[in-house]
């Protein structure tokens, strides 16, 4: 009778089979494929870039989990995961501004001496970057102008028009729908508002009982600040341009809510502000957590743009880019403009003091629920 032998165990792994040390180290040899043959500025500026595509690879994993996760209601014990993701993602971009240093070490005339061999690759062919972009919801009509003569699509071609592993991945992006921005203003537009969700009878009369409540103590705020600067203004020209300006004030919260002429945006807005306003009630703490999470993603990615432009402009000054494009001023004017969470940002403008709140309706709902 045969018997069939054991299943030998598993092979015994090393750090270095495991990270393939190997495998990675061949990888800067540049156009050459021989590092023998580049200085060590080249194989510098190799490395680090590779580095930010690692890091970016692990910025888009976290990305899509934080959609994924709120694509679907989401449950209250999730929360804290999707915030864990965001935050992450703001750790990987902290570390990634810190990597500019290292390219600084760059002396201008060390850099020129290989620059031309890069011509026309560029750094706007991160497909990676550009995945974040569109998983994070970044529209097409917000993107600033490369200056190159061809849109940001074109840009991740082959040198001869044919199509690139750089563009699949882009495409692929592009159909997946929905983007994290969407997710958010569907989990947003979930909140309950005067206890009440949108599906429910009274949910339209809850949304305006708050945003009216609201509206006024914000206009209260507001005029109490006006009177504080009125005393101290220095004329009476002075005292009229301040009233103006408060004026202004209160007339912006009722645009956020109402000029867009959508219903659904106004119900997203107003969960925004009901969350950031009353984050102290125990159902709204995560909520915040989260929105906090978002800014704080959003402004690392800001923080990196920006720091990516003074490191290009202190290493090359304001040359045309390897790609043709207008260099420095397209890297500003993308620090500048580049922004999906702009609900986030404006509600800042409309916060009061905790004090100064309204009253919630059914506020025990917001509460420490019992069983």
């Amino acid at each position: 009778m045969s018997t069939t032998p054991p299943t030998p165990p598993p092979a015994q792994t090393s750090y270095w089979n495991y990270i393939r040390v190997e495998e990675l180290l061949a990888l800067q040899g540049g156009i050459e494929q021989d590092e023998e043959q580049l200085s060590d500025d080249e194989v510098l500026f190799i490395v680090v870039h590779q580095v930010y595509e690692l890091w970016f690879k692990l910025a888009l994993r976290e990305l899509r989990s934080l959609r994924d996760l709120l694509v679907e209601p989401l449950a209250e014990e999730r929360v804290s995961d999707a915030v864990h993701s965001a935050r992450r993602v703001s750790s990987v971009f902290r570390r990634a501004v810190d990597h500019f240093e290292v390219v600084e070490s760059l002396r201008t005339n060390a850099y020129l001496n290989f620059r031309d061999k890069l011509s026309p690759a560029s750094g706007f062919q991160s497909a990676q970057m550009r995945e974040m972009e569109l998983v994070l919801g970044l529209r097409d009509e917000d993107r600033v102008d490369m200056g190159a003569g061809f849109n940001y699509r074109e840009a991740l071609r082959s040198h001869d028009g044919s199509e690139s592993p750089a563009l699949a991945r882009v495409e692929q992006a592009l159909d997946g729908r929905p983007t994290l921005l969407e997710a958010v203003d569907e989990w947003l537009y979930r909140t309950p508002i005067g206890g009440a969700g949108p599906g429910d009878a009274k949910a339209d009369e809850a949304l305006d009982a708050f945003i009216a409540r609201y509206s006024q103590a914000h206009a209260d705020e507001v005029e109490r600040s006006g009177r504080t600067m009125a005393g101290v203004a220095r004329d009476d020209t002075d005292r009229a341009r301040l009233a103006k300006r408060f004026e202004a004030e209160v007339k912006a919260l009722a645009d956020f809510f109402e000029a867009s002429g959508d219903v659904r945006r106004r119900r997203i807005r107003a969960a925004i502000l009901l969350i950031v306003g009353f984050s102290d009630r125990a159902l709204l703490a995560w909520p915040n957590a989260l929105l906090e999470a978002l800014v704080e993603l959003e402004q690392q990615m800001v923080i990196f743009r920006q720091r990516h432009a003074r490191m290009v402009e202190r290493v090359i000054g304001r040359r045309t880019g390897t790609g043709g494009s207008s260099g420095v001023d397209y890297l500003d004017q993308t620090a500048a403009k580049y922004r999906v969470f702009r609900d986030l940002w404006a509600v800042r403008t409309f916060q009061i003091r905790a004090e100064a709140a309204p009253e919630l309706e059914r506020e025990a709902f917001y509460g420490f629920q019992s069983s």
